[in-house]
């Protein structure tokens, strides 16, 4: 079994800051790609930003410049940085990964339960 836990959701004003953390545990042998994907009410959930095992990232054009994800593979742990918030950032914010296990050997791909991130104006 794994699982992903985030943490670090929360209310916050227009232009303030936040840093999403989402750690991994379980039957881990390697993680491949970890990203932050958010569902705003009424709306599909989309990826934000996602980063590989060798650190290349990608982000949504809205959150460029404003964003960042890292990662601690030692750990087994993904952070997003939220700087610049704005309204439209609010959304529940979910972790996503790749994960292989050994004994037995099972690939899967892994959700966090999501937290909720506020921005006010």
């Amino acid at each position: 079994q794994v699982q992903l836990v985030e943490s670090g959701g929360g209310l916050v004003q227009t232009g303030g800051s936040l840093r999403l953390s989402c750690a991994a545990s379980g039957n881990i042998f390697s993680i491949t790609s970890m990203d932050w994907h958010r569902q705003a009410p009424g709306k599909q959930r989309e990826l934000v930003a996602a980063i590989t095992s060798g650190g290349s990232t990608n982000y949504q054009d809205s959150v460029k410049g404003r964003f960042t994800i890292s990662r601690d593979n030692a750990k087994n742990t993904v952070y997003l940085q939220m700087n610049s918030l704005k309204p439209e950032d609010t959304a529940v914010y979910y972790c996503n990964a790749v994960i292989v296990s050994r004994q037995p050997y099972r690939v899967q791909e892994v959700w966090g339960q999501g937290t909720l991130v506020t921005v006010s104006s």
